[in-house]
């Protein structure tokens, strides 16, 4: 059996910092490998190198082999991708090696439309013509899902919504056909129908022969997909071995850490009910023809977590906007403590802005680039400082080790942190105010699971320390039944059902409600 690619030894250093030590791995052609560990371990950097895109700054050793060694004789030719040239690297890029960042809310020409993206390959490495090239494009979104194909091709990224654009990404990386997907967290933020269907189309293209490194937090994805798994730590490889025995027999402690600290279906047991801190009745807004937020009312208490969880468009980030008077409701309204909220002048909410905060999905492009964490901090301290207004050293080191990080990033631009330790910062400025309410849409999407449940954690410790109200939006039901007393489940922007969370899941109503539950991968199955 010949392995399509083969790592041998592979180590990655940036300067003194060894990123990646020592790492082997054989991917034979219709296998899928995954790699998994926490942000940090080293995962997207092995994937990034494979693609000859380590960086300048990059020191690289070791073997990456594409077409060889034969695993049951001899060697054989192939191309090795550490002594590749530019211009090689570029033609098996798109042609042979498909690559879905993790960063897929990024990834997308901001100019260009979706359909253009996508066509790219098709015009530099094919003969298509102008219009089989657009019919293949329509194809191509259709087989990840993409709703309305033929209208989301003519749009830019930042008409789709995060899970739109996630599916538009792994379209552009299968557009040829390649004979190997590097596929980095290609279930991000997209709900579980959708990841459902997006792992029936990665397991579709592993049996038609196409070789798989499957780069994800998720260990249910892992156990759906994989079937061999490389677990990671500190950029070395402490256990592989095949899926079954790894996942469900770990030999080493961190990956019984790791699956230990999977979102078990338990239920979350909230804090006593408050008064209503928010309460929206009726609120709808449109964008143009299309109604993304249809009659929407709920109501959330101090001390309490209300989830909403729906398909990518179903208008949970609407709700989230409106709920934080960034969008303004064609009808209806949202009160905050009683009062006018969203039909008030900004002028008027603008002293009241501080008690309710936010926790995007997509952290970094929140963030402004020029700025250190530490300068982000500070500003988000506030008039909550205690010395002439600037927040002093001690509070910033005291505001990072809340949130499991170490006071060295406070020098740091989080374009350098991981995609973990990105989105914890994120939740480091959301609380450094000291909200009664924050807003947190996707906050442990881009996390792995050991992170993502430090993260809950943090989260439900603060809600039972200061009263906090959470609206916590997510496509995770595992999540979204650990964190939430109350849930939402919306569709095409209307609320299909509501509910206590656990009467949800239990015997739930709406057949849309009960599709998302059957579609949820699952570790122990």
């Amino acid at each position: 059996m010949t392995a399509l690619l083969s790592v041998r030894n592979l180590s990655v250093t940036f300067g003194a910092v060894a990123a990646v030590h020592d790492v082997s791995f054989d991917i034979p052609a219709g296998a899928c490998v995954a790699i998994v560990g926490e942000s940090g371990s080293g995962k997207s950097v092995t994937a990034r190198t494979i693609l000859g895109l380590a960086g300048r700054d990059a020191t690289v050793s070791g073997s990456i082999n594409l077409d060889g060694p034969d695993l049951d004789g001899p060697d054989l030719d192939g191309t090795e991708v550490t002594d590749a040239s530019p211009r090689r690297l570029r033609a098996l890029r798109g042609r042979d090696i498909g690559f879905v960042s993790q960063g897929a809310l990024v990834a997308l020409d901001p100019l260009r439309t979706v359909g253009r993206e996508i066509a790219d390959s098709l015009r530099i490495h094919t003969n298509l013509s102008p219009h089989q090239r657009q019919q293949r494009v329509i194809e191509l979104l259709e087989s990840v899902g993409m709703p309305e194909p033929t209208l989301r091709a003519g749009q830019r990224p930042d008409e789709l919504s995060g899970g739109l654009r996630q599916r538009a990404v792994i379209a552009s990386a299968i557009a040829l056909n390649p004979r190997l997907l590097i596929a980095d967290e290609p279930t991000t933020a997209l709900d579980s129908t959708i990841t459902a269907g997006i792992l029936d189309l990665l397991a579709g293209l592993r049996e038609r022969g196409t070789a798989i490194l499957l780069i994800s937090h998720d260990l249910a994805v892992v156990s759906r997909l994989a079937s061999h798994v490389v677990v990671m730590r500190a950029g070395v490889v402490v256990e592989s071995g095949s899926t079954q025995q790894v996942l469900r027999e770990p030999q080493h402690p961190y990956t019984r850490d790791l699956i230990a600290a999977v979102p078990g279906g338990h239920a979350h047991v909230g804090s006593p009910a408050g008064d209503p801190v928010v309460t929206a009745v009726g609120v709808t807004k449109r964008f143009g023809s299309r109604v993304a937020v249809d009659d929407v009312s709920y109501e959330l208490r101090r001390g309490r977590t209300l989830g909403v969880v729906g398909e990518s468009g179903s208008g949970k980030t609407t709700l989230a906007r409106l709920t934080l008077a960034l969008e303004r409701p064609d009808a209806g309204a949202i009160e905050l403590f009683g009062q006018p909220w969203t039909a008030s002048p900004e002028r008027d909410r603008t002293a009241r802005r501080p008690r309710i905060g936010a926790i995007y999905q997509d952290a970094l492009s929140s963030f402004d680039p020029r700025l250190t964490v530490r300068q982000i901090l500070a500003d988000a301290l506030g008039s909550a400082a205690t010395v002439g207004g600037r927040a002093t050293e001690a509070e910033l080191v005291t505001l990072v080790e809340r949130v499991g990080l170490k006071a060295t990033v406070l020098a740091r631009h989080p374009r350098v942190l991981s995609g973990g330790q990105q989105q914890r910062v994120a939740i480091a400025r959301a609380i450094a105010p000291r909200p009664d309410i924050i807003v947190c849409d996707e906050p442990v999407s881009n996390l792995d699971v050991s992170v993502q449940a430090q993260v809950l954690a943090l989260l439900d410790g603060l809600q039972r320390e200061f009263g906090l109200s959470y609206l916590f939006i997510t496509h995770d039901l595992g999540v979204v039944r650990q964190v939430s007393d109350e849930l939402l489940v919306m569709k095409d922007g209307v609320v299909v059902e509501r509910g206590a969370t656990e009467a949800v899941f239990a015997a739930p109503q709406h057949p849309y409600t009960r599709a998302l539950l059957a579609a949820v991968p699952d570790l122990w199955a």
